[in-house]
């Protein structure tokens, strides 16, 4: 599994030196991370690489790289039982997680997305009337361009992009 950091959450975490490693073939084995502050509170950010699907988390607790693997871990699978996908993170994600590389981000299209996605969850949290779990479903629902399948298909949201990611897996199997 590729858990691409930060350098900000790197640093808390104390994870080294970053090396560069493309996508994984698993799509649901990679997963890109960010540190952010709203209402004074430290979150993290965890996004799927390829689809931005992602889920918000305290940071609170997390001092070293085996913390934040353990709760992101634990993260990913609450908030995909609560959305209807825990067989996705069963079959896929939980086999993965074995073996943790921690990498750069993959690329800018995907850092750039994840800090509009993270300028979103800061007004909901700051708003401070919504948990970070609600945070996340909410984040999913947000149109990106990134995410956009053609020039004629400008947006698409990051829970559809995930969904198709699921979708594909299936056809094939």
């Amino acid at each position: 599994m590729i858990l691409r950091l930060s350098q900000k959450l790197c640093t808390k975490i104390k994870a080294g030196s970053l090396k560069t490693m493309p996508l994984d073939a698993n799509p649901f084995a990679d997963w890109s991370a960010h540190l952010f502050v709203a209402d004074r509170t430290q979150y993290i950010i965890v996004s799927n690489t390829k689809s931005l699907y992602s889920t918000v988390l305290f940071s609170k607790g997390i001092t070293n790289d085996s913390h934040f693997t353990e709760r992101a871990m634990v993260s990913i699978r609450e908030f995909m039982e609560d959305d209807g996908l825990a067989f996705v993170y069963n079959r896929f994600i939980a086999p993965a997680s074995g073996a943790v590389s921690f990498v750069k981000a993959l690329n800018r299209s995907v850092t750039g997305s994840m800090n509009d996605l993270i300028n979103h969850a800061t007004v909901w949290l700051n708003e401070g009337e919504l948990s970070p779990a609600d945070v996340g479903f909410k984040l999913n629902d947000v149109l990106l361009s990134s995410l956009a399948r053609s020039k004629a298909d400008l947006f698409r949201k990051p829970r559809e992009a995930f969904n198709d990611l699921v979708n594909s897996i299936n056809e094939v199997t």
